[in-house]
């Protein structure tokens, strides 16, 4: 079975047991362990990935010093560039995939999923979806472009939901943080420094808003964060990497602890 496949029936198989509440002591303890186990395999991938960015990096520092070589050499040097970017792009979405498959948001209390549908009325930046307990926040509301630093306008609105997830209901479920942008390149070399891809920024969008809510009071033990980039746009990109700003967002899910 592909890992992709494998992890879809894990985290399917683990919300229909919560939905069903049908979930055994030995059920629980296994299916966690194979999601242990998918999250351990996602870390080695993470690991592989970053040795992959560092090789592709000097491969190109010497082509951009490349004077003396022969064209056959700047040839093979190109191909092997081309070679890991493909192998790059294919392991980001592998592990984009894979972490997705470890969130299973969850229909929630109706005391609990009342107060968050009241906290998204109204607003421009935030939606509730009550079917699978994810809360959204509008990342170009968020955050200024290219930066990860949280708006001070937005910064209340993640306290109020703090306070919402920090309630004797909401102390019962875990935090994960979910970080997305569409295929717009960075541009600004100075924030290529800082965030050299989107799958760079979506990552560090999402520690800056845990940071806001552990500023708000809520438990570390309970935040998780995930950063997906470009790879899970929930509409069409414009051609041509001209991106669509629906795709720009941070997502909250409130999921049972443990998962």
């Amino acid at each position: 079975m592909g890992i992709a496949k494998f992890s879809a029936v894990i985290s399917f198989g683990f919300l229909l047991m919560l939905t069903n509440g049908c979930v055994s002591e030995q059920d629980y303890n296994d299916l966690k362990f194979q999601n242990d186990t998918q999250r351990r395999r996602i870390a080695e991938l993470e690991s592989q990935l970053q040795a992959t960015t560092l090789e592709l990096d000097q491969l190109k520092r010497q082509l951009d010093s490349s004077a003396g070589r022969s064209g056959i050499e700047i040839s093979s040097m190109q191909q092997k560039v081309a070679s890991l970017e493909e192998e790059l792009r294919k392991k980001k979405a592998l592990i984009a995939s894979m972490q997705q498959q470890l969130l299973h948001g969850t229909q929630l209390p109706v005391e609990l999923s009342t107060m968050l549908e009241d906290f998204a009325k109204g607003s421009d930046m935030i939606t509730y979806d009550s079917s699978r307990g994810i809360v959204k926040f509008k990342s170009d509301l968020l955050f200024e472009k290219g930066s990860d630093v949280v708006a001070p306008s937005a910064v209340e609105a993640v306290k109020s939901l703090c306070k919402i997830l920090n309630t004797e209901q909401g102390k019962e479920f875990d935090i994960v943080i979910a970080g997305h942008t569409d295929d717009l390149r960075i541009g600004r070399p100075e924030t290529r420094a800082k965030h050299p891809t989107n799958w760079h920024l979506s990552a560090h969008r999402a520690i800056s808003v845990l940071n806001v809510m552990t500023g708000g009071g809520t438990d570390n033990e309970r935040l998780s964060v995930r950063g997906f980039g470009e790879f899970h746009p929930v509409a069409p990109n414009e051609p041509n990497k001209k991106g669509n700003p629906v795709n720009r967002r941070v997502e909250i899910y409130i999921v049972p602890k443990g998962t």
